[in-house]
């Protein structure tokens, strides 16, 4: 029953219509008894900044999930920012204290726990993530705590990927990370053990697929960091093959508790 004394949270998006957010948090206000909803909010990026404030200036209004293509501009309006929203320069929540905007970025750690919460190895991995936006730095980041062997980033726009890793080596000078541009990805991709989409692509039907899998590795894992669909048409893809797949609603299931706990929702 949400009444006037329900506490108001959100996730912001667009578009919004793929977000899962309303549905791990809900069922988990529930369960738990925690008076409070968290809802779907349609930002388009003209409108954030104000948006975002005036979101911020409602006082039953907790704080926000952020996702594509906010990731990066909203960490540019917040006044205070985690470790991690600072590395990567990303947030994916924002808590929202007296018109205040404290932004964290939880994508990384989120991905690689439920890589691990889902019986998947890193050690010695070499791994492949396709895209540079803001969940890709905040993944690659997570990657570099891991006993990975290497990371290569691949992109469309190569300077975007060479820019996540000299982030990396900054932050983290013992990683082994490159840089790679979109087309090279068939030349590396045979040695891949994880294959990550962290690109849109997928979102839509009638999307190209974020690489080929003609020649990825019989042992690899294919992932995806997409929510809705489930399994995107790449995915499918790689299942068809006999490829193990990650979906990318784990991303969001394994830090569903760090973001609730947060933004104070749970």
């Amino acid at each position: 029953m949400i009444t006037g004394k329900t506490k108001i949270f959100g996730v912001i998006a667009d578009p919004i219509d793929h977000v899962r957010a309303p549905m791990v948090f809900n069922p988990v206000f529930e369960a738990r008894g925690i008076d409070a909803v968290l809802v779907p909010i349609h930002i388009t990026a003209d409108t954030l900044e104000p948006s975002i404030k005036g979101l911020a200036a409602m006082p039953n209004m907790g704080g926000v999930c952020v996702t594509i293509p906010h990731k990066l501009p909203m960490a540019a309006l917040c006044d205070d920012l985690g470790l991690a929203a600072q590395i990567t320069g990303a947030v994916n929540a924002v808590r929202f204290d007296q018109g205040r905007l404290i932004g964290d970025n939880f994508d990384g750690e989120g991905f690689v726990q439920g890589l691990y919460g889902e019986g998947h190895d890193l050690k010695n991995a070499e791994v492949l993530m396709i895209g540079a936006g803001g969940a890709a730095r905040a993944i690659a980041v997570a990657l570099a705590k891991q006993p990975i062997a290497s990371l290569t980033i691949a992109n469309r726009t190569l300077a975007n990927a060479e820019a996540i890793a000299g982030i990396i080596k900054t932050h983290f000078p013992d990683a082994n990370v490159n840089a790679i541009a979109a087309d090279a990805i068939d030349e590396v991709i045979k040695s891949q053990n994880v294959i990550i989409n962290t690109t849109s692509l997928g979102l839509h039907q009638g999307d190209n697929m974020p690489c080929a899998l003609d020649k990825v590795a019989e042992n690899a894992i294919v992932a995806d960091i997409i929510m809705v669909p489930e399994k995107t048409a790449w995915l499918l893809m790689a299942e068809e093959k006999g490829l193990k797949t990650h979906l990318g609603k784990h991303m969001l299931d394994y830090q569903r508790d760090l973001i609730g706990e947060f933004i104070g929702a749970l």
